[in-house]
């Protein structure tokens, strides 16, 4: 008999790709083969995300074409999870009738007991209770990568920014154990992995409820000897939490990439006011400058917001002077859009959708242009790369990334997908690198 088939459809951030990787490997170990045709399916889990007004729009019209199928074959099972499915809970049920499932993320590991329940019931069901074992219930992970992989540390968020869900759909703050940690990436490192990034939705707040007393900075050098491991990423960071401890660690160990997402969203201290932020334009710009005084060659990106409700033209010329100020390697910027449940949706002062279409494509010329210019700036060096694969770009070059995260394709063999190749950059643009691969040994970041 042929196995039952599963597609998990993933939405948003690299949390939610990590949890797929934890759901598939569920599913493999019920029994069922991971497809991604979802016409040839029998299970099809739509892992959601709600921090943006579009990404939720984009799991509705999901839904939508799977209704046909499931007229087609009336007994497969589709589910919703992920932050849309904690968001909007039983109204998914209401909302759209074919959907079988709606589970909340603290209960993937309940995810056999829940299809279980599914089967023999032949109703619609939801979970979105908490779940305090969320992490002690470990389960197999079917992981995309066999020499990258993601290690959730910490889940939750304390902060409660005015235009964020966060806290509502992931909860407050909770942190792995050091010693479970240390654990996970040791069998990783067992089985070839090189490179294993740390996922937090508020990562410099790892520990800070943990009775063992070790925050981030302590976690990156229990990390750091492991053999078998060359590089450790961690994302995403908070201005607030960001550290000296943390930064001169960054600085300092060999392993940890010189790559740090530190949103800003605004360069407006009225807006970051508004924003519950916890920090001013200024102490931001002292983060960034003491940053790159421990870390010369680090690599910033961030997140920007335009439009937020009271935004006005001063506030957006702050910001767009920040973004000149710093010249980031890499930011995502987004038009505000109102989150259900955030207190920043119920602010009377909305901004119109054509200011903040303007806006946006203002600081997209200026970025674009900083990341050309800071691209280039990197030509003729040689740069350590972990080679990922065949690159979309050109099917005759490989790509992968920097220890600075910034992608890089070039001409090589496929012997060298999964390995660490030292590659001249021969040319910049606004979003990519491209090189030829170094003959003679030198090290990263030196001169051909």
């Amino acid at each position: 008999m042929n196995a039952k088939r599963a597609a998990v459809m993933t939405y948003g951030c690299q949390m939610n790709k990590y949890e797929s990787e934890r759901m598939a490997g569920i599913l493999v170990g019920l029994g069922y083969e991971m497809t991604d045709e979802v016409r040839h399916a029998e299970l099809i889990l739509l892992n959601t995300c709600s921090v943006r007004e579009k990404a939720e729009h984009k799991v509705y019209s999901q839904l939508g074409h799977l209704r046909w199928l499931k007229r087609a074959n009336p007994e497969l099972i589709i589910g919703v999870c992920g932050c849309v499915a904690q968001q909007e809970g039983e109204r998914i049920l209401q909302r759209v009738p074919h959907v079988d499932l709606v589970f909340g993320p603290q209960n993937i590991p309940r995810l056999p007991s829940l299809l279980a329940q599914v089967h023999s019931r032949r109703q619609q069901l939801s979970d979105l209770a908490d779940n305090p074992m969320w992490d002690e219930q470990r389960v197999p992970i079917r992981r995309e990568s066999p020499f990258q992989a993601w290690v959730t540390v910490m889940q939750g968020c304390d902060k409660f920014c005015t235009f964020c869900v966060v806290p509502y759909t992931r909860g407050r703050e909770q942190s792995r154990p050091t010693g479970a940690i240390c654990r996970e990436v040791q069998s990783l490192a067992e089985q070839g992995y090189q490179e294993v990034t740390l996922l937090g939705q508020n990562i410099d707040s790892y520990g800070k409820r943990s009775p063992e007393g070790k925050d981030l900075a302590d976690l990156l050098q229990l990390l750091h000897p492991i053999a078998g491991i060359k590089r450790i990423r961690f994302i995403t960071s908070h201005p607030r939490d960001f550290t000296e401890k943390l930064m001169s660690t960054v600085g300092t160990l060999e392993k940890v990439c010189e790559y740090i997402h530190l949103p800003v969203q605004s360069g407006s201290n009225s807006v970051l006011k508004r924003m519950h932020r916890g920090y001013t334009q200024a102490e931001y710009l002292a983060k960034v400058e003491r940053l790159r005084a421990l870390a010369p060659d680090v690599a910033i990106s961030t997140d920007i917001i335009v439009g937020f409700p009271g935004e006005t033209d001063e506030d957006f010329e702050q910001t767009r002077r920040l973004v000149d100020t710093v010249e980031f390697d890499a930011a995502y910027l987004f038009k505000y859009s109102p989150r259900p449940g955030t207190k920043a949706a119920t602010f009377a002062d909305q901004v119109p959708e054509d200011v903040k279409t303007e806006r946006f494509n203002a600081l997209l010329g200026i970025q674009e242009a900083t990341q050309l210019r800071r691209n280039r700036a990197r030509v003729g060096r040689c740069e350590e790369v972990l080679v990922e694969g065949p690159s979309k770009k050109r099917s005759v070059q490989l790509t992968g990334r920097t220890r600075q995260n910034r992608p890089v394709n070039f001409v090589g063999q496929p012997s060298l997908i999964g390995s660490l190749a030292t590659v001249r950059i021969d040319k910049g643009s606004a979003h990519s690198l491209e090189g030829t691969v170094c003959t003679n040994g030198r090290d990263r970041g030196g001169e051909d």
